[in-house]
């Protein structure tokens, strides 16, 4: 089978990919490429007719206090409904156009902007309801952004948009061979030869189920190349070879350019997904039917929210 990790980001020159074959067991694992024409990824990977799980750093789904008031049954009928109505991906400028129909906010940073007076705008009763679960902190982890926010470093709205708009919708409304864990079922029940298998996967929580930590920001080359040994070894505690064009990379911390924290992210989210497809970590979903319909969870996550 195929393994793969999509860094993703608005700006394609920063949409790296990852992936490995397994036989016999081992993995071999190439090094990052380019995303490319989203419109042929699926295609290149699943060209050999092999099952494919693929790790996304973007978020599939939706917090529960939005879909609560959504008449579809669930996020993949939701998505596969967007074709139809792609209004709903403008960022608004200011909050006097926010809707369910349009929720992704702000265009720009704008004097009191809050998420309080954003979820307001959106009918929820206060911030949290702009977060899914696996979106909110927990023992071991801060919080991440919510779904439809889309100012600064710490944002996943603009990933999103430009996933779900440019690729997942155009791909669903054609029948591409593809299911979204997990709300289509269990990621090892879903692969199947000649089917790509979607999956949510934090870069920063595979980097903690690798047992790696970085000493700096994974933005610097120095950081990424002085983890060179520790992430070499983490490889092959996963049965992970990697091309000698990809140890080459690892060696030199992915590169000085802006895109080395991306091919190193794609990198890290491929172990973290091979993790789980070998049992070191578990295909587990907390037992929770908005979860399972509507927000998605991330691959490999065992803490629960601090509150939910």
């Amino acid at each position: 089978m195929i393994a793969a990790h999509a860094d993703w980001s608005t700006d394609p020159r920063k949409r790296w990919l990852t992936w490995a074959r397994r036989r016999d067991g081992q993995w071999l694992a190439a090094a990052p490429e380019p995303v490319g024409e989203v419109a042929a990824l699926l295609p290149r990977l699943l060209a050999a007719g092999l099952p494919v799980a693929l790790g996304l750093d973007l978020p599939l789904g939706l917090p529960r206090d939005y879909a609560a008031a959504r008449p579809e049954a669930d996020f993949p009928t939701f998505l596969r409904g967007l074709a139809a109505t792609p209004g709903f991906f403008e960022v608004n400028a200011g909050l006097e156009t926010v809707s369910p129909a349009r929720p992704f906010y702000p265009a720009r940073g704008v004097a009191g902007m809050t998420r309080a007076a954003h979820a307001a705008a959106l009918g929820l009763a206060g911030p949290e309801g702009l977060s899914r679960w696996c979106d909110r902190a927990t023992a071991e982890r801060p919080a991440g952004a919510p779904v439809f926010w889309t100012l600064g470093a710490n944002q996943s709205g603009k990933a999103a948009i430009a996933a779900w708009r440019d690729w997942l919708v155009p791909a669903l409304a054609a029948d591409a061979p593809i299911r979204l864990w997990p709300f289509e079922g269990g990621l090892h029940a879903l692969l199947a030869p000649g089917r790509a298998v979607l999956a949510e996967v934090y870069p920063a929580e595979a980097l903690r189920h690798c047992g790696l930590r970085l000493a700096g920001s994974k933005r610097a080359e120095g950081s990424r190349r002085a983890l060179a040994p520790a992430l070499l070894a983490a490889m092959a505690a996963r049965r992970v070879t990697p091309t000698p064009a990809l140890a080459a990379a690892v060696t030199a911390g992915f590169g000085a350019d802006a895109a080395g924290e991306d091919r190193f992210d794609s990198v890290i989210g491929l172990l973290g997904l091979v993790g789980v497809l070998d049992g070191g970590r578990p295909d587990a979903v907390p037992a929770d039917p908005w979860i399972r319909r509507w927000e998605g969870w991330v691959l490999g996550q065992t803490a629960l929210p601090r509150r939910a």
